[in-house]
């Protein structure tokens, strides 16, 4: 039997509190705000890179612990190239040490770990072999599914999910929205329910079009170098709190389609 708590930490709720849905089975963040940390204590934009890592641990883990089942992070995406060559060269050589100091401690967690994107030559071939190697060392891990969205892009996703149906030769009446799923990279991986977005920005930003068609958004106003295990929970609560309709009617199930 699981048993990790399905009530995110938050512990028991009053009898007035009305429906609590379960804990999201999978929850993505946009890790937003490293630059303005910086900037509002006068340092270098990579200070708040270099913040910003006690931040994924401490969130990697609060959300194991929670009995989230996928975690999805951004961490750098396709339109992050045009930040200043100086920034990207550090954000480069900070994910390979990051990647490398905490690999043994996600093996030891049960953690299975992916790396979505990372197609750009512009990537280190030392840092696509940590990738790499993270992954093959992990596949055998049954405890949390942690994805990193690196040199990331939806529309890219789904552009490529379409040529791959097409040199299929899929006929056009068979396409449907599980065939095409299919296609994405990772297929496996469950639709988002819960996407976290630090800073107070309200955007997507080409974050997994396709899986977070459904999702319940929160916009906390903490920058992610100071978003922490409380702040991850707080958003555990709100979406708990939330009556997910898929565009339909209230039902008994709260909405859960998977009932």
């Amino acid at each position: 039997m699981d048993r990790r708590r399905t009530d995110g930490g938050i512990g028991p709720q009053r009898p007035d509190d009305g429906p609590v849905r379960a804990v999201p089975r999978h929850v993505a963040c946009v890790m937003d705000g490293n630059g303005r940390w910086a900037q509002r204590r006068s340092l270098p934009r990579t200070a708040g890179h270099r913040a910003a890592e006690a931040t994924v641990i401490d969130i990697i883990e609060t959300a194991r612990t929670a009995g989230v089942e996928w975690l999805s992070l951004y961490a750098f995406s396709t339109e992050n190239w045009s930040r200043p060559d100086s920034e990207v060269a550090f954000l480069m050589r900070l994910v390979r040490r990051v990647v490398r100091k905490h690999a043994p401690l996600l093996l030891a967690r049960g953690i299975r770990c992916r790396f979505l994107g990372v197609a750009d030559p512009r990537i280190p071939r030392e840092l696509a072999r940590d990738f790499d190697d993270l992954t093959t060392l992990t596949a055998g891990s049954r405890g949390m599914t942690l994805t990193v969205a690196f040199d990331h892009g939806g529309r890219q996703d789904i552009v490529a999910a379409a040529r791959s149906l097409i040199l299929s030769s899929t006929p056009a009446e068979k396409v449907s929205e599980e065939l095409f799923a299919e296609h994405l990279p990772f297929p496996d991986t469950p639709d988002v329910d819960l996407v976290i977005r630090t800073s107070g920005e309200q955007r997507i930003s080409n974050f997994m079009l396709w899986q977070v068609a459904y999702a319940e958004w929160v916009f906390p106003e903490v920058l992610w170098p100071d978003f922490r295990a409380a702040d991850f929970l707080s958003c555990l609560h709100t979406y708990r709190r939330r009556d997910r309709r898929f565009g339909g009617v209230p039902a008994k199930t709260n909405g859960d389609r998977s009932r």
